[in-house]
């Protein structure tokens, strides 16, 4: 008889503590369904202010931002921007000077035996369907334009080759001709950063020329492309060492350790040379470094 009553304590201890977990647990049911509520979406005011704050905070970062093709006119820069497809700007020039010092004119171009200038283009693959454009190009230029390259984009996309992209890109740094330059690195960064769901490059320009001041449009072009090469890469984005982290939906994505972010860091600001062989001054001075010419060690 003594045993059974001292288990009643034990029996109404335990059931009296089993009771406050489950009203514990009840209690904090609420909080666990609000910390699930779905965020608000973002407003079109927000995302514009959001939008162009990030372009205003790469401006700092990039303040020398260019475009990475060696040109001296708009004829080399024409040209360079059609090699460049599918390889990258260091290959393309690489391999410009070679084929400017030999075709330095539309009609030296338009008069080359092609055989020639694939082999030039070689080092930039795809070089017997780029040599057909280059050569094509410069005919048209030749015959059509009186061996200028036209500042119109109506003009630009009917020459081979030469899309609204690569037309953009020569407005924009040959004419001084607002532009935005929907690439990979563009099309990738604006998607990240909730800026478009779009995927198609032409409904992408027009929305995010929609978010800026026309103005903007080459220097905002310049620095997202220049992000992209540099931190927020395709595979493994610096996050650690981003300084648009605050700003960006898509933090988390890649290394968030500053340390090892640093590590991935491209070009100069990873102490490595960039693409041009022949930089602007104002690069050079941010401490960017001149690539190698084709062939060198």
């Amino acid at each position: 008889m003594a045993t059974k009553k001292a288990a009643a304590p034990v029996k109404a201890a335990a059931t009296k503590k089993a009771a406050t977990k489950k009203a514990a647990t009840k209690k904090a049911a609420p909080a666990k369904r609000a910390a699930a509520k779905p965020a608000k979406p973002e407003s079109r005011t927000a995302l514009v202010r959001r939008a162009r704050r990030i372009n205003r905070e790469l401006a700092e970062v990039y303040p020398y931002a260019h475009p990475e093709l060696d040109f001296d006119n708009p004829f080399q820069l024409l040209v360079a921007t059609v090699l460049s497809a599918q390889t990258t700007d260091l290959r393309v020039n690489q391999t410009t000077p070679a084929l400017f010092a030999k075709y330095p004119t539309p009609e030296d171009l338009a008069a080359a035996n092609p055989e020639e200038v694939e082999e030039i283009l070689r080092p930039c693959g795809f070089f017997r369907a780029k040599t057909r454009s280059v050569i094509g190009l410069s005919k048209a230029l030749s015959e059509q334009f009186g061996g200028e390259v036209p500042g119109r984009l109506e003009d630009l996309v009917k020459l081979p080759g030469v899309g609204r992209k690569t037309a953009f890109v020569v407005l924009g740094n040959a004419f001084g001709r607002p532009g935005i330059t929907v690439d990979t690195h563009f099309q990738r960064l604006v998607r990240r950063w909730k800026w478009t769901e779009q995927t198609d490059p032409d409904k992408i320009e027009a929305e995010i020329g929609a978010l800026f001041p026309k103005s903007d449009w080459t220097d905002l072009s310049h620095h997202v492309i220049w992000h992209g090469r540099r931190i927020c890469h395709a595979r493994r984005p610096a996050c650690g060492a981003c300084p648009i982290a605050p700003l960006c939906p898509a933090y988390g994505e890649g290394e968030t350790d500053p340390e090892k972010a640093k590590k991935l860091l491209k070009y100069e600001k990873g102490g490595f040379p960039g693409q041009r062989l022949k930089p602007p001054q104002a690069y050079l001075d941010a401490g960017g470094k001149a690539a190698p010419p084709l062939g060198a060690g």
